[in-house]
């Protein structure tokens, strides 16, 4: 069992990377976000995400039992959880509009950067769970950091579409 916490809470390697291993995870979610947007719209990118939450849950708190940092660098599987959160906005405007998800890219680059500033950051109730020290804190903080870049994301495209709009 440890050897499958360890591909999910890694997501099979990529929290290895260096440097900034949580920047690649978070860029990792990027087309596994598109994967599943394309293969069922945004009630397939809301499941995934629920499930991969739960999957991530149950890793981290495998991976950092009996551990003294309860929140290491490698597992990046919150990352994912937390880009797909981030980009849920994206998925069902593309899906309720019809509309290819790619073509609302600047909210996708938008989505990403905001969602890594909130990540590293930790405003408010994402440090609140960033100190829970346990695999819910794990995937959590990722969780209310991408709720944030979601907010953020609609904000900016309602400033472009909306007020800033000629």
């Amino acid at each position: 069992m440890r050897l499958i916490a360890q591909a999910i809470g890694t997501v099979f390697g990529i929290g290895y990377l260096r440097p900034a291993p949580g920047t690649w995870g978070s860029a990792a979610g990027l087309p596994l976000a598109w994967a599943f947007h394309t293969l069922g719209g945004f009630p397939m990118l809301l499941t995934a995400t629920a499930a991969i939450f739960i999957l991530g849950v149950w890793a981290a708190t495998e991976l950092t039992e009996g551990r003294s940092d309860s929140d290491p660098s490698e597992i990046v599987v919150d990352e994912v959880v937390g880009q797909f959160v981030a980009l849920l906005p994206l998925s069902y405007a593309a899906w309720r509009m019809q509309l290819p998800v790619t073509a609302l890219w600047p909210g996708w680059v938008a989505a990403f950067l905001l969602f890594r500033l909130f990540d590293i950051w930790k405003p408010g109730p994402v440090g609140w769970a960033d100190r829970r020290h346990d695999g819910v804190g794990v995937m959590l903080d990722d969780v209310l950091a991408g709720a944030l870049a979601a907010v953020g994301v609609m904000v900016l495209a309602g400033l472009w579409h909306g007020a800033l709009a000629l």
